[in-house]
């Protein structure tokens, strides 16, 4: 175990030394970014100590709010700056709150959301992962809305991380206590009016996504079922064996159903140590395993830097890539013959299951091997 915790603090070093994420509300910054609204509920409760509102404590209640988070012009895609402890914020480079308001009922957050869903009638749902606090989960998603562009309404569940590397067992648990708030908040979105709700989980986030997917079908609920359009995870933090057990009890999987891989996820390797494996789902080798499962694999192991345990959101060549998801279901709807095009990187197919092995110099070119 001593052994272990020294490869925690080596993988997960940049990020204890690194500053962290902090919220700093400023009205004025809305003149100078471009402001994304998400829509949030999370289960965090307050922190008495520090007066946090959004701390890493569980919360029973769900609670909902709407916050507007300004994206500095002077950035690069994939990069988030956060406002410095030593002097005022920035609002050419950080990202910055501009506005806050905290729902007193679910009815307010299913109102207020209903207004701000595209003619289209979508949503985003974004299940941030692994050590988070409340102001990173978030504002995550607000470069990810921001960089693609996105047109539907940007929603995030934010559970209850210890936000702290040496957490892990904390996290692991949290999500567990956090399915019924991600259900709750996925009813409320679906409540709101949203006909195609697609769900964006990241790390330890996924094994709560799946978890929570599992529930909604043993409830039988068909009607938001059939509202999940679709289905990313990013490294997800998964045992294989139980996300194969939690897809056969899930049934008919949302399509399309996409999971970002990456062998050298140094992260994920010490998961799967402390877990006492040699594999997590975001570090597979073989997909042959789950070849019965109609999923598409995005290997991403060449864009993989330092952990490689978020390389899609930091990378400005993943991040153009994961625009075109859309193009993944409309070219496996078509002929076999016609499936190289879409995306860049080689192909291969084992039964239901596609891997698809992204490289770098095709993605950047936007030209096929």
């Amino acid at each position: 175990m001593a052994r272990y915790l020294v490869l925690v603090f080596v993988i997960f070093g940049l990020t204890a030394c690194a500053p962290r994420g902090r919220m700093v509300v400023d009205p004025s910054a809305a003149r100078v970014g471009t402001v994304e609204r998400l829509y949030i509920g999370t289960t965090r409760s307050p922190d008495p100590e520090t007066g946090d509102p959004f701390g890493s404590g569980r919360s029973g209640v769900t609670r909902y709010l709407q916050l507007d988070v300004s994206v500095p012009p002077e950035r690069k895609p994939g990069q988030i700056t956060w406002p410095s402890k030593r002097g005022p914020a920035q609002p050419a480079t950080d990202f910055l709150a501009t506005g806050e308001t905290l729902y007193a009922a679910p009815a307010d957050f299913r109102a207020a959301l209903r207004r701000d869903l595209p003619p289209q009638r979508e949503a985003i749902v974004f299940v941030h992962g692994f050590n988070n606090n409340f102001p990173e989960g978030a504002y995550r998603l607000a470069q990810i809305g921001h960089d693609l562009d996105i047109k539907a309404a940007l929603v995030h569940y934010s559970w209850p991380s210890r936000a702290h590397p040496l957490g892990y067992a904390y996290d692991r648990d949290s999500a567990l206590f956090a399915r019924d708030g991600l259900e709750d908040l996925l009813h409320q979105v679906e409540a709101a009016g949203a006909r195609r709700i697609t769900v964006v989980a990241h790390s330890m986030g996924a094994a709560l996504t799946m978890e929570t997917l599992r529930q909604i079908a043993i409830a039988r609920d068909t009607g938001l079922k059939s509202k999940i359009a679709g289905v990313v995870l990013v490294s997800p933090d998964v045992d294989i064996d139980v996300f194969r057990a939690q897809a056969d009890r899930i049934g008919r999987l949302p399509e399309p159903f996409v999971i970002f891989t990456s062998k050298r996820d140094r992260a994920l390797q010490l998961a799967a140590r402390l877990s006492g494996q040699k594999e997590r789902l975001g570090n597979i080798k073989d997909i042959g395993v789950l070849s019965d499962l109609k999923v598409t694999f995005l290997d991403t192991t060449a864009f993989s830097t330092g952990a490689g345990h978020f390389n899609l959101g930091d990378s400005p060549s993943l991040i153009s890539i994961l625009g075109r998801l859309p193009d993944i279901d409309r070219a496996f709807a078509g002929d076999p013959t016609g499936r190289t095009g879409f995306l860049p990187g080689a192909i291969l197919t084992v039964r239901s299951a596609t891997e698809i092995v992204l490289s770098p110099v095709t993605a950047l070119a936007g030209g096929t091997n």
